[in-house]
């Protein structure tokens, strides 16, 4: 009779309410704990594109992240190259394999996804490969890139209370800190700071004006799937890149020496800020190390390190490198979901793939269009050796005049004692 009770009153608030007090009526009544049983596992199916559902746009945003501001329109989609750059295999929008290729692997669920060799640029297989997707902090990928080549590294910036309340993930920049470029480059790199972003953007003019030239960069090297939005990767209106864009940006950031060790770069001390004087009895903030995020780059034997993104409406995206046996690959992963595996352990499924492929196996390159580039494929940055993981903060230039100094000396302890043996040899015989 109490059940019953319980039911009718439930059933005034709503099914959802009704299974909560049912399974609450046993133990209001006395009766035992009945054992519920687990919830069904959640079926897993590597989602399918063969229709091209993205060849335009992303999938329709899930909040609000998108919408204009006020009096604002929001972008139109980015033109689709026609042929499709790359190659006439990359228009296609289901897997693209080699002819002869063995299946890909089944614990894949990015939505779409990328294999290429770093050094070649040649493209081994790939999923949707110019189907356009949210980048996520993946884009952080692009913003290094110009301010590597724009910023001086060794300028120190003073953080700011905007830097500290950016929204999302944050390295730890705080009000009154002293942070050179090269250290916001850091935490940029391996730990997806959009604090970190924030404080580079204003060195470039703030955000609208890296956010300008972010995309007049993608531009010039032919991504025409990419229009950055915000510099930190944070989804905003017009937002999106493709799997084959991620690694044509990539790519050429690694053409850079020290992109490609910030991101082999394991862990780094950081600076810490001073006591904000506003908060009544607050302390000195002292440093504090930083570790890389990229779960490839401890787990991977040969990783090189990448870049990791997430975002609501973005899900997981993922860009990385490896190198085995003297081949250097590439992989690019987005809108996967933590499921069946983590993004990085399907990174690694999908490099293991690339690594069983012959050299000769492609189904079209980067950079692509051949005809407009002037410049061919980037020089690329060799990886750091197995004593180089752990990157000095020291500028190239120093390093180089040290090694100089040393070597002088070196060579003059060598020859101080020679010469001498030489004079004394000269007077001797003079006796």
């Amino acid at each position: 009779m109490y059940t019953t009770e319980l039911q009718r009153t439930a059933r005034r608030f709503g099914s959802v309410l009704t299974a909560a007090v049912l399974a609450a009526g046993p133990m209001i009544t006395g009766g035992p704990a009945i054992a519920q049983p687990p919830p069904p596992p959640t079926p897993f199916a590597t989602p399918v594109t063969d229709t091209c559902p993205q060849k335009t746009q992303p999938p329709p945003a899930i909040d609000s992240s998108e919408v204009p501001e006020p009096g604002q329109q929001a972008p139109t989609p980015l033109p689709v190259p026609d042929p499709p750059i790359g190659g006439k295999r990359l228009g296609e929008c289901g897997v693209v394999l080699p002819t002869g290729a063995p299946a890909v692997p089944p614990d894949i669920s990015a939505t779409a996804w990328m294999v290429s060799d770093l050094d070649t640029g040649a493209v081994l297989a790939a999923k949707d490969p110019h189907g356009r997707y949210r980048p996520a902090s993946t884009i952080k990928v692009l913003l290094a890139t110009v301010a590597l080549r724009t910023l001086d590294l060794d300028k120190v910036v003073v953080g700011t209370q905007a830097d500290a309340d950016v929204e999302g993930t944050r390295v730890g920049i705080g009000p009154g800190g002293r942070y050179t470029n090269r250290q916001l480059l850091h935490g940029l790199v391996m730990a997806s700071g959009n604090d970190a972003a924030h404080a580079i953007a204003a060195q470039l003019g703030g955000d609208e004006a890296a956010v300008a030239k972010m995309n007049d960069l993608a531009q010039a090297l032919h991504a025409y799937d990419t229009r950055a939005a915000t510099p930190s990767g944070l989804d905003g209106p017009g937002m999106s890149t493709s799997a084959y864009d991620l690694s044509l940006l990539f790519r050429e950031a690694m053409s850079i020496p020290l992109f490609a060790q910030m991101i082999g770069t394991e862990q780094l001390d950081f600076p810490g800020y001073p006591p904000d004087p506003r908060i009544p009895g607050d302390q000195d903030h002292p440093g504090f190390p930083i570790a890389n995020d990229n779960g490839l780059l401890y787990n991977y034997p040969g990783a090189l390190g990448g870049k990791t993104g997430f975002t609501d409406d973005a899900r997981q995206t993922f860009v990385a490198a490896a190198e085995r046996d003297g081949r250097r690959l590439v992989v690019t992963l987005l809108q996967a979901d933590v499921l069946p595996i983590r993004p990085w352990e399907q990174a690694a499924r999908l490099l293991d793939y690339g690594f069983v492929l012959g050299p000769a196996a492609k189904v079209g390159d980067i950079p692509g269009d051949e005809a407009e580039s002037g410049s061919g494929a980037p020089a690329l940055a060799a990886p750091p050796g197995d004593g180089d993981i752990a990157y000095s903060a020291q500028p190239a230039s120093e390093s180089a005049y040290e090694e100089l100094w040393m070597f002088l000396m070196v060579a003059g302890l060598i020859l101080v004692p020679i010469l001498l043996v030489g004079t004394w040899h000269v007077r001797t015989r003079r006796h």
